[in-house]
């Protein structure tokens, strides 16, 4: 065991002296292993960052949450022409639905519709996110305020002209000013301030509930628009009970919305039953995609980089033939030669790889302060990247590790005299 460390210890040196007195050539033959190492983990990094951050936003939502409209949040065996043909959801069948509906907690009537610029007095925010939907959209989306309440029932029924304005955006309007009882102006009408939510960041919350979001009665929407119109997009949400069987809902759902639509037995569905957790696993499935592209990519800087390291090693060789002779005819064995430099390979790999994440770490930190998003380099991705850079320098550096090893300590000799 002693032999083993004096041994890495010995290796390390030779590693070390060989960045000293070779610096350009060795550093050239690391980069390939810096740049395949840091796109590796680069790309590990940002897409579990971006998995870790819209898993925290879509937690405030229960993942069996319905959506049911017009549209598919994800593929459709329906063909496009025949999805295009099928009806808006209504608010009647919102309010059908909210009153006869078994083991459902909450229900709410929403539009997806376009960004609209807000103004007060002379300053104007521009697109922001617009959420009109029903008074019970508050304990759905679990909103907290920083100011303020939301709409309630009787507001919300009337088409009150209320807002709840998101953080950011009341930041932008009102600066240090007090926001409540305010007046803006959107879709060319005076609304009434009521709340200011929770400031959270970048969110990607369906539908809105971030900070850069003004939600109002979505009554006074369907009073412009009316059901049917391409400017918006009706939505019934529907939040069930804990623990309830998805599937009977869901058959419920569909059995009432056909009887109100009068479906024909045997005709499918002319609208769509989506669930959160359908398109959680779909944004799973996108990334885990991009981890397989990464990789993809990475993999040819890392077989580049290990084609230098093999070269490097090679060189080494090469010049210490000599010493090689010298410490075989002092008694060393092949297998002391071979680790000698299968170490050497490792060690200067994981060197290579150690700047790669040095790398991400310093380009995570700026990306973090520069944008509102959490680049976390995690210890899981250090250490993958600390056992692929040892892997590298261990295929890298069999070859000429097993040539060392083979050499004649005579013919070695003769050959650096």
């Amino acid at each position: 065991m002693l032999l083993y460390l004096r041994l890495l210890k010995e290796s390390f040196a030779l590693a070390m002296n060989a960045l000293r007195n070779n610096k350009l050539r060795t550093m050239l033959s690391l980069l390939g292993v810096t740049i395949g190492i840091f796109s590796i983990i680069a790309v590990l990094a940002a897409v579990d960052s971006l998995d870790r951050k819209i898993k925290a936003d879509l937690s405030t939502l229960d993942k069996n949450t319905i959506y049911l409209t017009q549209e598919s949040f994800g593929p459709s065996d329906i063909p496009r022409w025949k999805r295009e043909q099928f009806p808006n959801v209504t608010f009647e069948e919102y309010q059908v639905l909210k009153a006869t509906l078994s083991n459902v907690e909450n229900t709410c009537f929403q539009y997806f519709t376009n960004s609209q610029n807000i103004k007060y007095e002379s300053k104007t925010v521009s697109n922001v996110n617009m959420v009109p939907v029903t008074s019970e959209f508050v304990d759905i989306q679990r909103m907290e305020f920083d100011k303020g309440r939301f709409f309630n029932e009787s507001e919300s029924n009337s088409g009150r002209q209320v807002v709840v304005l998101g953080y950011d955006i009341a930041e932008q309007l009102f600066e240090n000013a007090e926001p409540l009882g305010k007046t803006v102006r959107m879709y060319g009408q005076r609304f009434t301030v009521i709340g200011v939510t929770k400031k959270k960041g970048s969110s990607m919350d369906i539908g809105g509930g971030d900070d850069t979001s003004a939600f109002f009665p979505s009554g006074f929407l369907r009073s412009i628009y009316g059901d049917n119109n391409d400017n918006v997009l009706p939505v019934i949400v529907i939040k069930p009970e804990k623990n309830i069987d998805m599937s009977e809902l869901k058959s419920e759902i569909s059995q009432k919305l056909r009887n109100m639509r009068g479906v024909k037995q045997g005709d499918v569905d002319n609208f769509f039953i989506n669930v959160l957790s359908g398109f959680t696993d779909m944004i799973d499935g996108i990334i885990s995609m991009m981890k397989t592209i990464g990789w993809i990519i990475s993999c040819f800087s890392l077989l580049v980089g290990g084609f230098g390291i093999a070269n490097i090693m090679f060189v080494s060789v090469k010049e210490r033939t000599n010493l090689i002779g010298i410490q075989k005819s002092l008694g060393a064995k092949n297998k002391f030669i071979l680790f000698q430099f299968l170490f050497e390979a490792v060690i200067l790999c994981i060197i290579g790889g150690l700047v790669g994440m040095v790398l991400v770490w310093i380009t995570a930190l700026i990306l973090s302060n520069l944008l509102d998003f959490e680049f976390v380099l995690g210890l899981g991705n250090v250490i993958l990247g600390t056992s692929l850079a040892a892997m590298i320098g261990l295929i890298s550096g069999i070859l000429p590790a097993i040539s060392a090893s083979r050499l004649d300590p005579v013919e070695a000799i003769r050959s650096g005299m």
